[in-house]
């Protein structure tokens, strides 16, 4: 590993930071990020990164503005310190899902984002599973989106060996990423076609493909109040799946989510780790967490290494 690389972690996702110093072989440096207290954000590095290939790990989940605070702000004093290159690794990129205007009069979240982030002077972006692809294109920096198949494909593999499965996507706009995995494991694809009355509330309508006595795997990017994940398994079963299981990259996992996901058609249900698991998450018997620090970590390293990204999904 270079000697120049220096790993910085937020507090948003401290485990997993962790986890891709120990996949790199490489400590984290020494930094203090504190609140006063009136709250303000402070970040102090006390190490020298005079020079150095700089990689901030910071999810922007909840808390998600205090998170994105923490994030610029860690930026800044590196920046300050003039440190050679400066990376956000964001496994996690808060304000997604506000990536277009959904009114006459409303903000576009994503791109205001990204526009703080580029200002507080980072140099490059890395970050997991976007919720829209587009999101790239609002950095006029480079962006490295990082896709879960590496991850969650291997465990999906060995899991349902010899089994007749389909790849469901919960929405239309998922049917993307649920193709490219369903290709990979030479597995069938089904799509839910569902009406969303209004923000938080989802009505399923119909399954679009054959799932009869097949296990059904919905892959997603973002469980939430996971109202839209439960009303799919229901309507999975109802069509003759054997049994329901999820894969979904980001764990937001709001408000009553594990206990309606618990109560729910899911008999298992996994997540990765780019953002830090509740108590509620931990103790849960449907829920289990896989660690992207593999792939992040090898991701870093490429990228200090000035190497091809690409082809880690070759």
């Amino acid at each position: 590993m270079s000697k120049d690389l220096q790993l910085i972690a937020g507090n948003s996702n401290r485990l997993l930071a962790e986890a891709v110093s120990s996949y790199l072989g490489q400590p984290l440096t020494k930094a203090s990020i504190r609140r006063f207290s009136d709250m303000e954000v402070f970040a102090e590095i006390l190490e020298n990164v005079r020079g150095k290939d700089t990689f901030v790990i910071q999810s922007t989940s909840y808390p998600a503005n205090d998170n994105l605070m923490e994030l610029l702000i860690t930026i800044d004093a590196l920046r300050r310190g003039s440190a050679r290159r400066i990376t956000a690794v964001i496994p996690y990129f808060g304000y997604a899902r506000q990536d277009r205007k959904t009114g006459g009069r409303t903000p576009i979240s994503a791109k205001l984002v990204a526009n703080l982030i580029t200002a507080a002077g980072v140099d490059r972006v890395l970050t997991m599973e976007l919720h829209a692809g587009q999101i790239q294109g609002f950095f006029d920096i480079p962006v490295d989106n990082l896709v879960i198949s590496p991850i969650f494909l291997p465990d999906i593999e060995k899991r349902f060996k010899g089994e007749k499965i389909v790849l469901v996507s919960p929405d239309v706009g998922g049917a993307v990423r649920a193709r490219a995995m369903a290709k990979r494991i030479d597995a069938d694809i089904a799509i839910i076609d569902k009406r969303r009355e209004q923000a938080g509330v989802s009505e399923v309508m119909h399954v679009i493909g054959d799932v009869r006595d097949s296990i059904c795997i919905m892959v997603d990017d973002i469980v939430d109040s996971g109202g839209t994940l439960c009303n799919a398994a229901a309507a999975l079963k109802a069509k003759g799946a054997k049994a329901v299981h999820a894969y979904v990259v980001h764990g937001v996992l709001s408000g009553g989510a594990v206990a309606r996901i618990s109560s729910s058609e899911i008999e298992h249900m996994v997540i990765s780790d780019t953002i830090s698991a509740t108590e509620a998450v931990r103790v849960s018997e449907t829920i289990e967490q896989l660690s992207v620090a593999p792939l992040l970590g090898e991701a870093i390293k490429r990228i200090s290494e000035e190497q091809s990204i690409s082809a880690l999904f070759n």
